[in-house]
């Protein structure tokens, strides 16, 4: 019997565009980039008020390029700062639109997707869904104790491919995701290093703003006594010092760039400092990995390295060499997630997966508002 053909149309918005794709079945036939005028953005008073001008845009582009948006099976939107949820595709429903119109969890552009994924779905009488988005929180009851007792830890992570690589990786070993155990290391703007037990992430560093390894734009895990000196002594706004944290911190703070090509060069043409620098920032990520297998109790099937981070050679033979012997690691550099959107919705069209029920089982003590 002939496997049944789905094409499917994935939207993720970014900030001042939204990238678009259509996949027949797990192929891609058209991925595009479509850049909105900045004067455009900002002339909306809220980033939800977007969605009427995203969504015009999206349908003229497919018009433009020879598409029959009636050929559509699905449409599969980037989930965005919604509750705590388990990882899988979801259903978009009258709650999940809720949470993303009113910001649930803060505003952001992926809260457009899932809106623009229901509105030209529902239009053709086809499912919508979201797939595995940052707010995924899996964490082992152990795992949200910070041994601070006024906070927990909480769950934000390069959820989507994290996932998706887990289960690429999976395939090629012939198992699946919920028979490994694995390591897998997110190496973009920011750094999330993940332990998934089984298909469950049950604990992985929060790469917003929280902890772990910096990165070029993050400064991570830092000591906290300094930390609240600073924050306490008048030279900074609030601000000033969560935009020195995030954004500024990493290798910006350090070397004043985040194009680790760049630092790359300088390496190249001798510069000390910047060899010191990029060697910590492997020498913290190689240190997380570590954690993470013991957190897996040594039993680590494969670590896995992927993101922009991971085209750098030397970068990432520093961090293999401190680790390899804990498991076989295996790089994917890049991520491809209009890809990982198209395979989300596509399993559960082949009936591979149950999709789910926004909000599920919800955590409620890992919201933070």
């Amino acid at each position: 019997m002939l496997e049944q053909d789905h094409r499917i149309l994935v939207i993720n918005p970014g900030s001042t565009s939204t990238k678009i794709g259509v996949f027949d079945n797990d192929i891609s036939i058209l991925e595009k980039t479509l850049r909105h005028d900045t004067d455009v953005i900002n002339s909306f008073e809220n980033i939800i008020d977007q969605y009427e001008f995203r969504k015009k845009v999206i349908l003229e582009t497919l018009d433009e390029e020879g598409f029959n948006v009636s050929k559509l099976s699905a449409v599969c939107g980037r989930g965005g700062l919604l509750r705590p949820i388990e990882g899988g595709t979801y259903a978009v429903n009258d709650v999940m639109l809720k949470d993303l119109r009113e910001g649930f969890a803060g505003q952001h552009a992926s809260n457009l997707g899932g809106i623009l994924a229901y509105e030209i779905a529902t239009a053709l009488n086809i499912p919508s869904y979201i797939v595995d988005p940052v707010v995924v929180d899996e964490l082992a009851p152990i795992a949200r104790i910070s041994g601070f007792s006024l906070i927990e830890r909480i769950s934000i992570f390069h959820a989507l491919n994290q996932k998706a690589v887990a289960r690429r990786v999976a395939k090629e070993l012939g198992k699946k995701y919920e028979e490994l155990n694995l390591i897998i290391t997110h190496m973009g703007g920011g750094i999330t290093v993940g332990a998934h037990l089984k298909g469950k992430v049950i604990d992985v560093n929060n790469g917003l703003h929280g902890e772990g390894p910096f990165s070029p734009e993050r400064a991570g895990t830092v000591p906290v006594g300094e930390l609240v000196s600073l924050c306490y002594s008048g030279q900074f706004f609030r601000e000033e010092m969560m935009k020195k944290l995030v954004g500024q911190g990493g290798l910006v703070g350090y070397l004043g760039t985040n194009d680790a090509v760049k630092v790359e060069k300088m390496i190249e043409d001798g510069d000390e400092n910047a060899k010191l620098v990029y060697s910590a920032m492997a020498y913290q990520v190689a240190k997380e990995i570590g954690a993470a297998s013991a957190v897996l109790n040594g039993k680590v099937d494969a670590i896995i390295i992927t993101g922009g981070l991971a085209y750098g050679k030397d970068f990432v033979k520093e961090i293999s060499d401190r680790i390899n012997w804990i498991a076989d690691v295996i790089v994917q550099p890049g991520e491809n997630e209009l890809q990982a959107l198209a395979e989300g919705a596509l399993r559960v069209l082949r009936g591979e997966e149950n999709e789910k029920e926004y909000p599920g089982n919800v955590n409620k003590a890992a919201i933070v508002q």
